[in-house]
């Protein structure tokens, strides 16, 4: 049949191919006219311009009526599906992982639910079908989306496998499905106040989620170049093994002592890594939400508070690398220190002259305001802000608050600033500078990233004497082994620590509360090598039975700090002793720390 058609269709297709072709065969003669090559006709010259013309314009409008013509013809569902997918695909973020590898926060995938109101037929049978297999949906707002002249509206973020067959098997014309990220936090309320968490766009709002936002990805998102395939993993400093301890010891000692809240952290002394960092209550990194609850702040970073005896060991420091004083000096604690209408008392009040080791183990706040006042108020003052405690600490974590400091300064700030009270931080730059205490005289910028040695000495402030560190270090041993952080030596002794106990009053309606207490206690291990930092935070602890109903921190932080070092030592390497060195020995140990670089 074909080929009895053939020869009477050629002809044919001949003529109409000549004709169609006849403009653009005449296009140069018309150019040539056009121009007014030859001197021709001005008539002629004139029609070759406006036939030029109505070529120019025939041709654009050729290509806008085939391009309209493309997308008529395509499925407004194809057109949907690519405008919306892109942002889908946007939103992959990379893994978060601890120190071992270990997922803290991955990307799931996760099916949305969208409707194409200009493809649905009946928008009645499809709200009521829908909110059947959706119990939770609002059907007035389907309605209103589903009754609208958009293309594409969004029905339900991130709906369930069996919500997905179950409208599937409907088959309603106009609904459809979106393939999107989610993503997900295996530990729970392991470490929320750390990875903070994103928003259902996938976009970080709080914590470190936050952090890769603000390095990039979220420009990343809009170029379209942040794939799931594209992304290195964040390794982090913490351990979820330590983690996961430091977790389970605070909640049984909020529980026990009946604590309105309770902090804790580990620190690695030598690189600044944040191996552990819990403050409760806290929340389901999952459920984001929850994180809008005042009681849920992380105490470590946006919270400020006076941290009691433990600021003494800053003063020690202080008084110690200034010359002034040494461990043979003798302070006068016979009577209260009087300023005016204050009095300046002891808890432990000894009523006598008492050694520097002496005013370290009895916590005398009469001793060490003593140490304050001999370096003077401008020595005080400078010396904190060389330790970072007058500034607002910054990490990766956007969330943090400024310090608390006196707009004037004077001789009673000074006394009461040196032993915990007046001055308000938050706890986590108090680590930063007991950090430096220990380890050499080093200041180093905390991080919750990966960190070598190398690293933090690139960033390391030296800011007292190796002489100084090591003078502390002995301190904060025969405090342990003599003084108020005895239950170290009784829960965790064979790790060798040392440590600090903290009591502060709070204060309420500007007033210091008898009553209310933040009890604080800091410890270090080993202290003939310090590795590791722990600081316990217990806030409004109660008296028990068992501890005489006090509610000081030698009763409660100290114990708890004591329980979570015996269990976290073994997992960050560091083995049980026998042959403990006596607490001299640590007077001339300074000599690995002197040997570090500048």
């Amino acid at each position: 049949m074909s080929q009895r058609l053939s020869p009477q269709i050629s002809p044919l297709v001949r003529t109409i191919t000549r004709r169609l072709l006849r403009p653009v065969r005449a296009l140069p003669v018309i150019v040539r006219r056009a121009a007014g090559r030859g001197r021709p006709d001005p008539n002629a010259v004139a029609r070759a311009r406006i036939l030029l013309c109505m070529l120019v314009f025939g041709l654009v409008y050729c290509t806008i009526s085939v391009r309209l013509a493309m997308y008529a013809s395509a499925p407004e569902s194809a057109l949907a599906r690519r405008a919306v997918n892109s942002d889908a695909i946007a939103s992959a973020r990379p893994d978060i992982l601890d120190r071992n590898g270990l997922v803290l926060a991955t990307d799931v995938k996760t099916s949305s639910l969208y409707g194409e109101p200009k493809r649905l037929i009946d928008v009645d049978e499809a709200v009521e079908s829908l909110t059947a297999v959706l119990p939770d949906a609002n059907a007035d707002e389907f309605r209103t989306r589903l009754d609208s002249k958009r293309g594409f509206v969004w029905l339900k973020r991130e709906i369930t496998t069996q919500q997905q067959r179950e409208i599937y098997k409907l088959g309603l014309p106009g609904i459809g499905f979106m393939s999107e990220n989610r993503r997900v936090y295996p530990g729970n309320n392991l470490a929320g106040h750390v990875l903070g968490s994103t928003n259902i766009d996938n976009q970080g709002i709080a914590g470190l989620e936050k952090w890769v936002d603000n390095r990039g990805l979220a420009e990343l998102h809009l170029a379209g170049l942040a794939t799931d395939r594209q992304q290195e993993p964040v390794e982090l400093a913490l351990d979820l093994r330590v983690q996961h301890v430091v977790r389970d010891e605070l909640v049984a000692a909020k529980e026990k002592f009946k604590a309105i809240a309770a902090a804790g952290t580990v620190v690695d002394v030598r690189t600044g890594e944040i191996v552990a960092m819990v403050s409760l209550p806290d929340f389901d990194a999952n459920e984001p939400a929850k994180a809008l609850d005042p009681k849920s702040l992380n105490r470590l970073t946006t919270g400020v508070f006076e941290m009691g005896s433990t600021f003494k060991a800053l003063t020690f420091a202080m008084a110690l690398d200034s010359g002034k004083i040494g461990l043979n000096s003798m302070m006068d604690a016979r009577g209260a220190l009087s300023f005016g209408r204050f009095r300046i008392h002891d808890y432990h009040a000894q009523n006598r002259m008492l050694s520097v080791p002496e005013v370290f183990t009895y916590s005398s706040n009469i001793g060490t305001a003593r140490m304050a006042l001999m370096c003077g108020v401008d020595a005080h003052r400078a010396f904190l802000q060389k330790m970072g405690q007058l500034d607002r600490l910054r990490t990766e974590l956007p969330e943090s608050a400024a310090p608390i400091v006196p707009k004037r300064w004077g001789e009673l700030n000074t006394a009461t600033i040196a032993f915990g009270h007046g001055l308000a931080v938050a706890p986590l730059q108090a680590v930063m500078a007991v950090n430096a205490l220990v380890n050499g005289g080093w200041l180093i910028p905390p991080t919750f990233m990966k960190r070598t040695p190398d690293e933090a000495m690139a960033l390391a402030k030296r800011v007292i004497k190796p002489e100084t560190s090591a003078k502390m270090r002995y301190l904060m041993r025969l405090n342990a082994e003599k003084g108020s952080a005895s239950t170290l030596a009784k829960l965790a002794g064979a790790y060798y620590p040392g440590g600090k106990t903290g009591t502060a009053e709070k204060v309420i309606n500007g007033r210091y509360s008898k009553t209310k207490l933040l009890t604080t206690f800091t410890g270090v291990f080993p202290m003939d090598d310090p590795q590791y930092l722990v600081l316990v935070i217990l806030d409004e602890p109660q008296g028990l039975k068992e501890t005489y109903g006090f509610a000081t921190a030698g009763w409660n932080s100290g114990p708890t700090t004591g329980k979570i070092m015996a269990r976290i030592a073994p997992l960050l390497g560091q083995m049980p002793r026998t042959n403990l060195p006596p607490v001299e020995s640590l007077l001339t140990g300074y000599q690995v720390a002197q040997a570090r670089p500048e």
